[in-house]
Formats: C-alpha cells, sequence, structure tokens
C-alpha cells in the first residue's frame, strides 16, 4: 500500500513493541555465538546456562521479584493458561470456585470456559462505566471454596488499573488458602511492580510488550505456591515447564527489561502528561470524541481508547494509516472478528460508541509532537468522513 505520507508514527504498542536495537543483538549473539543448550553439561551448554539466569534476574529486578520465582514460558498467553490450569489441577480437592472479571483477556477467559467444562464455577465481575471492577465486588464474591481469583492490572483496550492491591489484601483476609494470579502483560514496565510486597501469589509477563522480541514470556509463582506443568517432558525450568528453553528469546527479554528498568518513575511520570495532553488535544479538536479509558490515575499511561460517533473504526485506522499513523481498533487478539468489543460492551457504552472505538497506544519512544500531529490527523479524517454522510 502506497502512503500518502513518507512520516510513520507507531501507536498500536499495545498489540506488540518494536524490539530494542540492545534486545536484538543480544539475541543474534546468542543465536549466533552462544548457541548451546542450556541443559547440556559441557561449556556451550554452561555458557548459555549463565546467559539464562542473567536474564532471569533481569526480569525479576523489574517485577521486584526473586529470580528463582520467574520461570520463562513461550508467551503471555501461554503464562496465563498455565495459572489457572495449574492452580486447578493442583488444589482443585480443595474446592472448584474461581473468580475474574468480564474485561479479560480471552486466554483468560478461554480458559475459564474450559475449567467450566471440567466442572469448576466461574463468577465473571462486571466493571463500571469506567471499566474498572471494584475490589468490594471481587472480594464479597469469594467463598471457602474459592480456589483461584485471576484479574488483570491493566486493561489492554482502555488501560483501565485495576485494584490488584486490594483486592490482593481482601481475598487473602477473607480466604487465606485463596490464590491471586494477576496478568500483567499490560502493566509490566509500564505501572509500578514491586511483587515481593504485594499480595501476590501469581503474575503473567510477555517480552514483545516491553520491547522485547515475541515467543517469550514469564511467570511470576511466589515461594510456596504449588502448579501443576502444562507440559510434560525434560523437566526445564526447575522442573515445572518442559522444553528446550528460548535463550535468544529470553536474553533479548532479559536485555529489554533492564533497559526500561532504568529511571522507570521519571518516565512513568513524562509519559503520564504526554497521555493527558493527547486526551485535551482530542477533546478540544473533536468536541463530540467520547474518551472511553479513565482520564484520571485509574489510567494507565501507555493506552487511550476513544470514540468517533459516525466514523466507523475501520475506516478511522485506514485513512490514517495512509497518513503514515499506525493504530488499533481493538485487541489485536480480536480485531479481526468484527465484533464490538466484549470489553466495552461491559462497561455499557452505546452501538455508535462501539462502532467507532479504537485504541491508541505508547512506548516510552512516543513523543507529544507525535501525539498532537495525530489528534491533527484524526480531527481532519472525522471531518472528511461526517462530510460524505450529510
Amino acid at each position: 500500500m502506497v502512503m500518502k505520507t513518507e512520516k510513520m508514527i507507531y501507536l498500536d504498542n499495545s498489540a506488540t513493541t518494536q524490539v530494542y536495537p540492545e534486545a536484538a543483538a543480544a539475541a543474534t549473539e546468542a543465536f549466533q555465538s552462544v548457541y548451546g543448550n542450556p541443559s547440556s553439561l559441557h561449556g556451550m551448554g554452561i555458557q548459555a546456562e549463565k546467559l539464562v539466569t542473567a536474564a532471569r534476574q533481569q526480569v525479576a529486578m523489574l517485577v521486584g521479584a526473586r529470580k528463582e520465582e520467574i520461570f520463562f514460558t513461550g508467551c503471555g498467553t501461554e503464562s496465563n493458561n498455565w495459572a489457572l490450569k495449574g492452580i486447578a489441577d493442583a488444589y482443585g480437592a480443595k474446592g472448584r470456585h474461581m473468580i475474574t472479571t468480564a474485561i479479560e483477556h480471552p486466554s483468560i477467559l478461554e480458559t475459564t470456559k474450559y475449567l467450566q467444562q471440567k466442572g469448576w464455577e466461574v463468577d465473571f465481575i462486571a466493571p463500571d462505566e469506567h471499566g474498572v471492577v471494584a475490589a468490594s465486588a471481587i472480594i464479597e464474591k469469594v467463598r471457602p471454596d474459592t480456589v483461584l481469583v485471576s484479574m488483570m492490572a491493566v486493561n489492554n483496550e482502555t488501560g483501565a488499573i485495576q485494584p490488584m492491591e486490594a483486592v490482593g489484601k481482601g481475598v487473602k483476609e477473607k480466604n487465606p488458602q485463596t490464590f491471586f494470579h494477576v496478568d500483567g502483560v499490560q502493566a509490566v514496565g509500564k505501572i509500578p511492580l514491586a511483587l515481593n510486597h504485594l499480595p501476590i501469589d501469581l503474575l503473567s509477563g510477555s517480552g514483545h510488550k516491553i520491547h522485547g522480541p515475541k515467543g517469550i514470556g514469564f511467570l511470576y509463582v511466589a515461594k510456596g505456591v504449588r502448579l501443576i506443568p502444562l507440559l510434560a517432558g525434560g523437566g526445564q525450568e526447575q522442573g515445572w515447564r518442559s522444553g528446550t528453553e528460548n535463550v535468544p528469546g529470553i536474553v533479548a527479554m532479559g536485555v529489554a527489561a533492564e533497559k526500561i528498568a532504568g529511571d522507570l518513575q521519571e518516565k512513568q511520570g513524562r509519559m503520564a502528561a504526554i497521555r493527558q495532553g493527547f486526551i485535551e488535544e482530542l477533546l478540544a479538536k473533536v468536541p463530540d470524541c467520547v474518551i472511553n479509558s479513565p482520564f484520571d490515575d485509574k489510567g494507565a499511561w501507555p493506552i487511550v481508547n476513544a470514540s468517533f460517533p459516525g466514523v466507523p473504526s475501520e475506516v478511522l485506522l485506514h485513512y490514517l494509516e495512509d497518513e503514515g499513523i499506525y493504530i488499533s481498533a481493538g485487541s489485536a487478539c480480536s480485531a479481526r472478528k468484527k465484533q464490538y468489543s466484549p470489553v466495552l460492551m461491559a462497561q455499557g457504552l452505546q452501538d455508535d460508541v462501539l462502532a467507532s472505538a479504537v485504541r491508541f497506544s505508547f512506548s516510552y519512544e512516543t513523543t507529544a509532537e507525535e501525539l498532537a500531529y495525530t489528534a491533527e490527523k484524526v480531527s481532519q479524517v472525522v471531518q472528511e468522513v461526517r462530510s460524505f454522510r450529510i
């Protein structure tokens, strides 16, 4: 497709991020020079094992955990599946009740459907009109036979920050035997996390959301929590996740994690201001646009979900692509299904808002100038498309 402009502004970072050059270089080194199997006892294997261990520490430092609590997986989806199925298999004799929310990623919702078919009872808690699930609504559903509560930290479509700390504390107070899993795929490296000081038993993460490569993820498992493995095999990852380690992916994710961890508080504050400025620009240039994300500190800086009634989301997406601006018409995991977002539907939004919703998602590399340019182009496109309907 020939674009009308050579400018390129990538605002689909919640779908995937550009790999940091340092991470790509580290992966290349692992591919070409340190290519031994970490399970091998010779020098090449030991070299590879050292790289894996170093990356485990880098990821642990980013999320405030011990390296022994980080287990590498193939992606965030695998981590979510493993957390839910692993706990269900390990502790199902104690009860068969689970709680999650109505706005979870498909890798959680589809896994809960699987568990329901296996006899589990699952409560799905709806959010408020801002996309935030009340901690009290989850806590009141906890029962003596509740084995697991699972919720995301940051919603992948709206950026709504969920009250994971309040939920974790409340759940543990009501039933200390209930485990708490957090889908942290959109939160790792973007909001403060100190897992060893939070009431969280398991947390999922993904490399390609933090400028690492696709095909690598991790699961944090707090000390003392037992999981049944998803995969049987050679007993890698302390016997918990079999399969030869993806050393280049692991190393690259570690390098990306270390780079993101530097000056994290300053970067988060700067990006929060840039996000707020973008929302104000949109509202000024398209006064009837609807911001579906929380305005205040309940919204994470990387995501702004907005609707422009009368302009179908895919139309706006392709017009902006012609201008070199890349956004999303929804979650990359569901955007091709030609249906309204279940997340936005759970917020109770009207059809014209649902049909025109788009997601702008940022990285630490996104600038205020890029977002000002984007707001201007959005305004022009909206005016042009609406003029066709007069």
